[in-house]
């Protein structure tokens, strides 16, 4: 049921498509701006992770309402990304993650279109289970690493910024929730699709969320209401889900099952609707 197309499909704001609407949702929430958010950045961070369909994220942003204020960015509060993901010709990095590797490594170029901001970006995988991003300003998204780019890239991670090449596209929109009582962001993916050359899949009706903290705190109000409702927590890579998608010359065993918990909430969220 993953819905893939032969070029890539324009996007529309979640408000758009949902009959209980998510902007109507997320009004009732305080809200917070881009400035207010530097606090809590979490570039070195610990990360849990879900996957469930936009109305069990519905549910889930009503009972949470008092407890986190949302981004907004010019009277926007879904706002959306792209993202470009580099890998070597031989997808090494992909690799890493697929083989269970601890230590690992993405490189990509994220777009805040809201914002009109670009950043290259390094996030590692440490072997404490921590993510540590680092990035710097980029003019804009491009598909070569020059330059300042190279020599980040060079850097931060043990590939040559000139074995790196583009492999895939991400474009979606992105709900960000801050904890009013500790040091906790909530990253909330909807409309999610993947694409490069002439191939593209979405994934209609899924949701990812983020839990960022400094250290795992199963105080979380959000982590307290996944239980609630009865999502499990359990990570899936953007990055790789849409590599493991859309190339057939790459090992994708390790996230079949995984994909197929995904295929799962796509259909209940069409037979919801």
């Amino acid at each position: 049921m993953f819905a893939t197309y032969p070029m890539p499909v324009p996007q529309r704001r979640p408000a758009d498509t949902q009959p209980d609407t998510i902007n109507r949702v997320l009004a009732q929430f305080e809200p917070i701006s881009l400035a207010e958010m530097q606090g809590v950045a979490l570039l070195d961070r610990v990360d849990t992770k879900y996957v469930m369909g936009v109305s069990q994220l519905l549910a889930a942003l009503r009972a949470i309402t008092p407890y986190y204020r949302v981004l907004c960015i010019n009277g926007e509060c879904v706002n959306r990304y792209q993202t470009l993901y580099f890998d070597t010709h031989g997808f090494d990095l992909y690799s890493l993650h697929h083989n269970g590797v601890s230590t690992r490594y993405k490189v990509r170029e994220r777009k805040y279109v809201d914002s009109d901001l670009s950043f290259l970006e390094v996030k590692h995988r440490t072997n404490r289970d921590r993510t540590v991003k680092t990035r710097i300003q980029i003019p804009d998204v491009a598909t070569a690493l020059t330059g300042p780019a190279h020599d980040f890239v060079d850097r931060l991670t043990p590939f040559d910024g000139d074995v790196l090449e583009p492999k895939l596209w991400n474009d979606y929109w992105r709900i960000t929730l801050v904890s009013k009582a500790r040091t906790e962001r909530l990253t909330l993916d909807l409309n999610l699709s993947f694409y490069h050359d002439e191939a593209a899949s979405t994934l209609p009706g899924v949701a990812i969320a983020e839990v960022k903290q400094d250290r795992v705190s199963l105080d979380s109000e959000f982590i307290q209401q996944m239980r609630h409702i009865g999502v499990r927590s359990g990570g899936i890579s953007k990055y790789c889900a849409g590599v493991a998608l859309l190339y057939d010359n790459v090992k994708s065993n390790n996230f079949k099952p995984r994909l197929r918990e995904v295929e799962k909430v796509i259909q209940k969220e069409l037979y919801h609707d």
